[in-house]
């Protein structure tokens, strides 16, 4: 069965991520077609990019647990949700710095976006099919955006409306598709990580 796994991307005091993946995981968990888990980036503290060698070049030969860790976590999925807040027109530091840790383990899987902010976080997703499309990964076009001042009561607590659910739904059908068909890539390319 194909495993997705939901990025929580901000690991800022009073984060309104939470709640937003855990609405992700509430919807992806009642469906029967893949197996959804939250990788939350505050149980992977990852110091700035801290491996000698470049994800790009290392072939999957970390030197630090922390790293092997991730690159574990990650490898373990067919495809991803990424769950990201904008802030100053972009992605959160932590987000990027877990993205460019690793390379291999990111190739070849399906990815969807669902993100919030003032403007529901519609540039820091712009960023990221860019980043992503760099790590060749197939970036799904339906997304959820959310906005701080529809979405979100008195700014702080998540009230989805009911366009919101049916959005997710289909970047969550989307994500799946796209990780079922990218199966034979990954099989073909399995990543080790040393």
């Amino acid at each position: 069965m194909i495993k997705i796994g939901i990025i929580l991307g901000s690991t800022r005091p009073g984060r309104r991520g939470e709640q937003v993946a855990q609405w992700v995981h509430g919807a992806a968990a009642r469906r029967t077609d893949a197996e959804f888990e939250v990788i939350d980036l505050l149980d992977h503290p990852l110091p700035h990019l801290d491996e000698p060698t470049p994800a790009a070049m290392s072939a999957g030969r970390y030197q630090h647990g922390h790293t092997r860790a991730w690159a574990d976590a990650i490898a373990s999925f067919d495809g991803f949700v990424m769950v990201s807040p904008e802030y100053n027109h972009s992605i959160p530091g932590a987000l990027k710095n877990a993205i460019d840790y690793l390379c291999a383990e990111w190739n070849n899987k399906a990815v969807g976006f669902v993100s919030y902010g003032a403007a529901g976080g519609a540039r820091a997703v712009e960023q990221l099919r860019l980043i992503c499309g760099a790590l060749q990964m197939a970036d799904v076009t339906p997304q959820v955006a959310l906005s701080l001042l529809t979405e979100f009561e008195n700014y702080t607590t998540l009230k989805p409306g009911d366009h919101n659910a049916t959005a997710l739904d289909a970047l969550l059908d989307q994500v799946i598709a796209w990780s079922t068909a990218l199966a034979p890539l990954r099989t073909a390319s399995p990543v080790t990580v040393a």
